[in-house]
């Protein structure tokens, strides 16, 4: 991995997160976030995992933002709804963004810039070796977690149903 393509994806990484907070329209900040995560994505393939970078880029690019975007078109912002901003937000705000300052100089700190991070195997994000690792290791929370998402998806199903008696 070159780390001068690296340091230049974070910079891209960071240069659009930034765009996403300091946009005034909605719809590209949305957007400037698409970019963003498709930068998360070429990290990721620069890290040699594959499987995360497909993941990010199907999972949250095609149908997070997707939503996000139908979901700001049909709120309909325009500029009257987005004057009022009380102040209790912009202290909600104001705490946000400090513990992020402190996170941001909390990782700084403990970075040691002389020795960059070398993956012992070089396998190491591919699906094959996740497989193994989640059908052998992690079988048992894997299974829990498919019976939690399938009693999930009846309940939403229960819950979505119209009851016939009241007709």
């Amino acid at each position: 991995m070159s780390i001068s393509l690296f340091y230049l994806v974070a910079l891209l990484s960071i240069f659009f997160a930034l765009m996403v907070i300091f946009s005034k329209n909605p719809v590209h900040s949305v957007l400037y976030l698409i970019v963003t995560f498709f930068t998360f994505t070429i990290h990721y393939i620069l890290l040699n995992a594959q499987f995360l970078a497909i993941v990010n880029f199907i999972v949250y690019m095609g149908a997070i933002m997707v939503l996000f975007l139908f979901v700001l078109m049909l709120l309909n912002l325009n500029e009257s709804s987005t004057e009022y901003r009380s102040n209790i937000m912009k202290m909600v705000g104001l705490i946000a963004g400090m513990c992020l300052v402190i996170t941001l100089v909390g990782s700084v700190k403990a970075l040691n810039a002389s020795d960059p991070l070398v993956l012992q195997t070089q396998d190491l994000g591919l699906v094959k070796n996740l497989g193994k690792v989640l059908f052998s290791k992690f079988l048992l929370p894997f299974e829990i977690s498919s019976i939690l998402l399938l009693s999930a998806m009846v309940g939403a199903v229960l819950l979505a149903k119209k009851d016939i008696k009241q007709v």
